[in-house]
């Protein structure tokens, strides 16, 4: 009898820990991925930057100083092109946390909604099964009620 408890205790514990643990896991997956992301995006800018001043470094005249001028014109630009395309990316990676936090905010709500409902079940049927629950009193106050009047 007590194993049977045991079990049930068990199982009624991983019920209510696993929307905890199903959100923690997509928690951890998505900051996985957004940190990724950014340490891929860093990278990419350094070594524009990089590659930048290596150009600046190769400056010897006014000829090479104006097209360094230009090169950096269009740098700037492919930089904030791949800034534009990295927001975007991460905008999308948020809106899809959020969406699957919302699946399962909704699953763990139903869930819970299921097993109110089923507690109200075994509550209303144990009610009528001990005389239509005229004695609302705990046990216990009532046995001691018992011993005051013997």
């Amino acid at each position: 009898m007590q194993d049977k408890m045991m079990d049930n205790l068990n199982a009624q514990t991983r019920q209510m820990f696993e929307p905890m643990r199903k959100i923690n896991s997509l928690m951890l997956n998505n900051m996985e991925k957004m940190t990724q992301y950014q340490l891929e995006s860093m990278k990419r800018y350094s070594q524009m930057g990089t590659e930048r001043i290596r150009s600046a470094t190769e400056i010897e005249d006014a000829e090479s100083l104006r097209d360094f001028g230009t090169r950096q014109a269009e740098m700037m630009n492919e930089l904030s092109q791949q800034m534009l395309e990295d927001a975007r990316a991460m905008s999308e990676m948020s809106l899809q946390f959020k969406s699957e936090m919302e699946t399962l905010f909704k699953e763990a709500g139903s869930r819970m909604a299921e097993q109110a409902g089923n507690a109200g079940n075994v509550d209303s049927a144990g009610a009528s099964s001990d005389g239509g629950g005229k004695n609302d009193q705990p046990a216990k106050a009532n046995s001691q009620a018992s011993r005051k009047n013997s």
